[in-house]
């Protein structure tokens, strides 16, 4: 007489207990090793944004150049940081993720070390200007953008924060090491371990880093089937250009560039560039200058993070409009704070500006998903392109004031001006139904 099995039950009809197969522990989905291959990458490539802060004070003693004609280098590097940004996304999707950043981190080194050489002004321009913001505008946001779109259906917000803060905080973390390096041994060796640095990163970027969930037989995470890799797409120039073309068409793509060109003229262009100069005007030494510059790159993992998590919770137009706003507040209260040491109001300064430092990425990334599909990380290089001249603009016009007026204070007050006016614009934004939001892909 055969047994039968009661599904429901789980039993036989013999009333004995069937042995049931052993639970499968979950494992963590390969997008996962991805997105931390590129946080390394980003953390370790990281240095080459980290120098140009430092090299106006010497660059000026050794050689006699102004302050606006070191400018000129840092206007021009983090300008092609945003134009390149576009384009990289694009060759990307041609040639591939690892090739273009690989490639990318060999260009920054050789213009790096260059430097060393340079006698003329002209030639930190082509070296520091050119290769460098060439180099780096290959590994922008773009590159965090992409892998998330990619790897990622599910956590794009918080994933996005992290990566957002490896950028901004691999920067600034660098900074103590870098100043150190500048004040006991000079500018060349700084120069010289930026370039080390860059190229330390390319073995784990090509043995490490994979283009597509595809080409691990994975689905991304989140998704509910199988997504297969695209075909490269021919053009990259072309097609980068179209998706502008028709970008610039939409409202929403001239107020998400005009805030973002006032997050980069407040944080790369004002802060970054300008802090240390400017403490060292009032009596602060370089390397403690620096040093505080490294505690915003420590609090914006936290602010980052935190604003990816806020992103997939709440309305993106409104965090960036509470971000803008606090940032311009505290701008304006910063020519009152700067002295020959640290007290607890500059750290408070120093704490906040570190979780509002790119707290902005999530949400605009959010947004340009939203209000453009698939074409989103193109997009959004387009923006960063506007937040990189904005820094840019900031960058030179930040030395040229400081040598008309001998002092930074106008620089400030005008950037929580901006602030203000990029809250504003954020508020300005309008929501996407979600069933056009693929529309412009």
């Amino acid at each position: 007489m055969t047994q039968t099995t009661h599904p429901a039950s789980g039993t036989s009809g013999a009333g004995t207990e069937e042995p049931q197969p052993p639970r499968r522990r979950a494992r963590v989905h390969r997008a996962w090793f991805v997105a931390a291959v590129t946080f390394g990458t980003i953390i370790g490539a990281a240095a080459f944004r980290s120098l140009p802060g430092l090299l106006f004070d010497p660059l000026h003693d050794e050689f006699g150049w102004s302050r606006g004609t070191i400018g000129v280098a840092v206007s021009l590097n983090l300008a092609l940081y945003g134009l390149t940004a576009p384009f990289a996304a694009a060759l990307m999707d041609r040639f591939g993720i690892r090739r273009v950043v690989a490639f990318a981190l060999v260009v920054i080194a050789v213009g790096s070390v260059l430097t060393v050489w340079m006698t003329a002004p002209w030639q930190l321009w082509l070296c520091w200007g050119l290769l460098v913001g060439l180099g780096s505008g290959s590994m922008a946001l773009a590159f965090a953008a992409t892998v998330t779109n990619r790897w990622f259906t599910e956590r794009r917000g918080l994933v996005s924060g992290i990566l957002t803060a490896a950028s901004a905080s691999g920067q600034l973390i660098f900074l103590p090491i870098l100043s150190w390096t500048v004040q006991s041994h000079g500018w060349r060796p700084a120069a010289v371990t930026v370039g080390l640095a860059a190229l330390a990163v390319v073995p784990f970027v090509w043995l490490l880093l994979r283009d597509h969930p595809a080409d691990l037989g994975v689905r991304p995470y989140g998704a509910t089937e199988f997504v297969p890799k695209p075909p490269p797409v021919p053009g990259a120039a072309r097609r980068t250009l179209a998706v502008l073309f028709s970008a610039v068409r939409t409202g929403p793509f001239w107020l998400l560039a005009g805030t973002f060109a006032i997050c980069g003229a407040s944080t790369n262009g004002l802060i970054q560039t300008h802090f240390v100069p400017a403490a060292h005007d009032h009596g602060m030494p370089v390397t403690t200058a620096a040093s505080l510059l490294a505690v915003i790159g420590v609090f914006d993992v936290a602010g980052t993070i935190a604003s990816g998590w806020f992103t997939d919770r709440f309305e993106p137009r409104r965090l960036l409009a509470v971000y803008y706003a606090l940032r311009g507040v505290s701008l304006l209260f910063l020519p009152m704070l700067l002295a020959p040491g640290v007290h607890p109001p500059m750290v408070f300064f120093i704490v906040f500006y570190g979780l509002d430092w790119v707290a902005t990425v999530p949400p605009t990334l959010a947004l340009c998903r939203e209000h453009y599909g698939e074409d989103s990380a193109i997009v959004f290089g387009w923006v960063l392109a506007s937040h990189q001249v904005g820094a840019a603009l900031v960058a030179y016009l930040g030395g040229v004031a400081r040598d008309v007026f001998g002092s930074y204070d106008v620089v400030w007050y005008a950037s929580g001006a901006l602030c203000a006016a990029a809250a504003l614009m954020a508020l300005v934004i309008r929501r996407r139904p979600p069933v056009l939001a693929g529309a412009l892909a």
